[in-house]
């Protein structure tokens, strides 16, 4: 596939946004491990190689045990490999990827809290929404694994 356009040079305020997101993400009080499942959970869901390949990177860099990134794309199936709170993260990944299916359902966000408090869901909200937000940007323009989008 040809890349289409360079993101970066086309809309580059646009840029700078998703960057002052990335910017306040990396100061919210939600781990680093929970911030990368969210990354990698959403852009497999998306599809993204781009994505999958930059934030499994990171996992594994910042320790992350290779087999959970194996097993995350059935995480409900793998037992004890991910805690509750991170199965929280992950179902509110999922559903807010997928919003056209079902929505944020009740019983996603009540499990949620009893993790997390509104202020914490609510930046776990704007997680999955940024990632989203990259994936759709890498998708749109083909951006290849490699390339620099920045």
């Amino acid at each position: 596939m040809q890349r289409r356009l360079n993101f970066k040079e086309a809309s580059p305020e646009a840029l700078k946004a998703m960057i002052g997101l990335e910017s306040y993400l990396s100061k919210i009080s939600i781990s680093k491990t929970a911030k990368e499942l969210i990354k990698i959970r959403a852009s497999q869901l998306k599809g993204c190689a781009y994505c999958i390949n930059i934030h499994t990177s990171d996992a594994i860099k910042n320790g992350e045990n290779p087999q959970r990134i194996f097993l995350l794309g059935a995480w409900r199936e793998a037992g004890d490999i991910f805690t509750g709170e991170e199965k929280a993260v992950l179902a509110l990944t999922e559903e807010i990827t997928l919003i056209h299916q079902r929505g944020l359902t009740d019983e996603t966000y009540t499990e949620a809290l009893g993790f997390f408090s509104e202020t914490q869901i609510g930046d776990i909200i704007t997680a999955v929404i940024t990632i989203n937000l990259w994936n759709r940007v890498v998708l749109s323009t083909r951006l290849a694994i490699g390339e620099s989008l920045a």
